[in-house]
């Protein structure tokens, strides 16, 4: 273990915005197959789908402010023998067309990949209005969707090829603000796998998205406390990973799941959903409880909201309280 603070630790860590690793992925993916295309809703910069609408201006399409256009245009071109990527702030994708991804993509088992970034509650100044926390659970929630959440901008690279060839539709969800990079080239990455990223015997800390690193950073804090735990990083929510899920949990005893969006329907829903039915567990879930993001400095409203690592100790804690 570590002896250095989790601030030392940060402040030598690369920081990126997870959304810059899906621009370079969706540029490679481009290079790659011919049949990939975009289109955006008047947000290229901040998606960063700019690389690819620049390098490909005859595979780009700028659909303007309107959501439901954006991915009908999507499965239109998906019908055709495309693969189109179709990008927003989460709020208004899947958050304002809905309606539209079920009945155009879904319904019709259409390979759209539907790019949601500014989620969570680290968008940060932007307030509730942007700050999505739902969207994993009406994604989740749509038959034949894939839903993913990487950890940081290096596997979302490797996420966006990995949704290029895949046939089913695809969301995945991004951060605005920099995070830690703390995956490599060499990390692992599967549509629909989980991965051990730090083995432990006392307790099954399993997170999504951002919230692996905090995850991962309150692993040194327990151990102070001679706690062992176990970190499952989730980057596909769905279809989950039940194997490696329950091989942990069985293995410890207990859970805490961690995730920057809404418990009810997210990761921490799928997860209790698994082993209410096939082994039952103590769990405690971290994540937004039923309220709305606030304005703020992303590091102030994740402690604000309790998703930070000194938070995951003491729900780990708590939950230790009741295998016990």
């Amino acid at each position: 273990m570590n002896n250095m603070s989790l601030a030392e630790i940060t402040a030598k860590l690369e920081q990126e915005p997870i959304r810059k690793g899906f621009g370079r992925g969706l540029l490679e993916a481009g290079k790659r197959w011919d049949n990939v295309v975009a289109a955006c809703a008047d947000l290229t910069d901040s998606t960063q789908m700019n690389l690819f609408a620049k390098e490909f201006p005859e595979r780009y399409i700028e659909i303007g402010v309107a959501e439901q256009n954006l991915v009908t245009t999507g499965s239109g071109l998906a019908a055709m023998g495309k693969v189109p990527f179709v990008s927003s702030y989460a709020a208004f994708s899947p958050g304002r067309n809905w309606e539209q991804i079920r009945t155009t993509i879904c319904l019709n088992d259409r390979p759209v990949k539907i790019i949601g970034s500014h989620a969570g509650v680290s968008v940060g100044p932007d307030g509730a209005t942007h700050q999505m926390l739902e969207d994993v659970a009406l994604m989740r929630v749509l038959p034949n969707m894939v839903v993913i959440a990487p950890c940081d901008s290096v596997e979302a690279e490797k996420a966006t090829i990995a949704m290029a060839t895949d046939k089913r539709p695809n969301y995945m969800r991004l951060a605005r603000e920099a995070t830690p990079v703390f995956t490599t080239d060499k990390t692992p990455f599967e549509i629909g796998k989980a991965y051990v990223f730090e083995p432990g015997e006392d307790v099954s800390i399993i997170a999504t998205g951002t919230m692996t690193y905090q995850a991962l950073a309150a692993v040194d804090l327990l151990y102070k406390n001679g706690i062992d735990a176990e970190v499952v990083h989730v980057p596909t929510i769905k279809p989950l990973d039940e194997s490696t899920i329950l091989k942990s949990t069985r293995k410890t005893g207990a859970v805490v799941t961690v995730e920057e969006g809404q418990i009810n329907g997210g990761l921490g829903g799928a997860i209790a959903e698994l082993l209410a039915e096939e082994h039952p567990t103590p769990i405690k879930r971290i994540g937004m409880r039923d309220h709305f993001g606030e304005s703020g400095k992303p590091e102030e409203l994740l402690k604000h909201f309790g998703l930070d690592a000194k938070h995951i100790r003491l729900a780990v804690h708590a939950v230790l309280e009741r295998k016990n």
